[in-house]
Parts: C-alpha cells; structure tokens; sequence
C-alpha cells in the first residue's frame, strides 16, 4: 500500500504518496494525449482525397486508412496516415502507462489536499469483525481497469488500420469510447465534491456514452456521422487529458512544499 497513515486520520485512512515520480509522470502521460488534436490536424491538411476532408462527415480513422481509393462508400487518401496511425498508438501508449503509475490510492485524493484515501472499511458478520474494499477504492481501480482497456483499443485501431480488412479495428475503437467514457463517469463521481472539474468530466461522459448509444441505435446513418463518432471520442480524449492535468498540477504543488519546506 502506497503512502503512510497520518496521525489524525481514522484507522484504515492513509495520505498516499504524491510527490513521487511515479505519480508525476503519470500525470504528465494523461495529459499528454492532447497530441492527438495536433496530430489530426496535420493529418487533415495533408488529405488527398477528391473532396476535402469534413470533421462533419469524414471518419476519424479514414486518416488512418493505408491505401487511397474506396472504403465502403467512401472516397479516401490519407499521404499522412503513418501520422495519425503513430498518433493513436502513442495516446494509447500514454493511457496504458497513466493506468499503470497512477495508483488506485491516488486517484482517491489527487483532486484535493485535504482528502485521505482509505483501502478498507470495517463491517460485522455473524459478530466476526472483517474488513471489505471500500467503495472508493473499488471505483478507483476499475477506472484504472477501463482507462487500460481504452489505452489497449487505441493502440489496436492505430496498428490495424480501417482498410485491412480486421474487424480488430472496429473491436479497439469501441473499447476506446466504451472505456473511456466509463472511466470518466467513474472519476468524476470519485471526484464529486473534491473539485468543480467533476462535473466537466461526467458532462464529457455523459456525451461520449450519449453520443454512443445513438451511433449504435442508427448504425452510424446519421448526415454528420464524422461529428456523431467525434462527440464519441474527443469527450475521451480531452477529458483524460483534463484529469492529468488535475494529477499533475496537485503533484506538482507537493512537491514543490516538499522543497520548500
């Protein structure tokens, strides 16, 4: 268990440990999926298609596509799509590591200073004393679980492009959104109270899960179906990259009363 018990915190209570390393980058790791904008947009300049590129009606992973010509009913040429492709390994890279180093303990404290993590909670059966997880915890480490499994599927649509004719491509898409969305509706009831940033990650939850529901009612047949699957992936995106920012800067601030003091 990572971190110490304080002398006023109940039994079971402990301030984990954020003024590690190990907790900056994986702070910094989360943030740094913000790339993924600069690399799309790259990607879009350079598109080569016969018509230009919409954000409204152009899949997100038609920059992803290998070969030019057509991809269903649509007419795609991506000469930058090595770009986007290295752009969603390296974002998934950067979930899986943020799953990896920030611990289950720090996700319970890392939106407010004065917050103690606790592990265990202290329950009676049949006059027997015995300690269960506490409900924080177990909603700690399942958005650790969910951010990994989004990180994994990231890295899957960035290695087997749309045009390879995988449906491990559409499989690592949906763990994306189905993850990421999760975990952002996890965080921000972990976070509710402790920062006013929970309430813009559920709203980027509440769209991302929204916007997937109707993706799966209308198979995508919508007019602006590039907005429809955007409103399922960049609420993903930009919401982990807000939450590492949380991280990060918290960290940040302990480590520099660390020094200071």
């Amino acid at each position: 268990m990572n971190g110490h018990a304080t002398a006023s915190a109940p039994a079971g209570w402990f301030l984990p440990d954020v003024r590690s390393i190990r907790a900056n980058i994986g702070g910094w790791a989360h943030l740094s999926v913000v790339q993924y904008f600069v690399a799309e947009a790259a990607v879009i300049e350079a598109w080569a298609g016969p018509e230009p590129y919409s954000r409204a009606t152009g899949f997100i992973s038609d920059l992803g596509a290998v070969s030019c010509g057509l991809y269903e009913d649509r007419a795609v040429c991506s000469p930058l799509h090595w770009l986007m492709n290295a752009s969603f390994v390296l974002q998934g890279l950067a979930l899986v590591l943020g799953a990896l180093l920030l611990t289950s303990g720090l996700l319970c404290v890392a939106a407010r200073p004065d917050v103690q993590a606790r592990r265990f909670r202290a329950t009676q059966e049949d006059s027997t004393p015995i300690r269960v997880l506490a409900v924080p915890w177990i909603m700690a480490v399942a958005i650790r679980i969910l951010t990994g499994v989004a990180g994994v599927g990231t890295v899957v649509v960035g290695l087997v492009p749309e045009d390879v004719g995988s449906p491990w491509h559409f499989a690592g898409a949906l763990m994306f959104f189905i993850g990421g969305g999760f975990a952002l509706l996890l965080l921000a009831v972990l976070w509710f109270r402790q920062t006013p940033v929970s309430w813009f990650l559920a709203a980027c939850a509440v769209v991302c899960l929204g916007a997937l529901v109707v993706g799966g009612i209308t198979r995508m047949e919508v007019p602006q179906p590039g907005t429809l699957e955007r409103l399922m992936g960049y609420p993903v995106t930009i919401g982990l990259a807000t939450a590492g920012l949380v991280i990060a800067q918290r960290v940040r601030t302990e480590r520099k009363a660390l020094r200071a003091g």
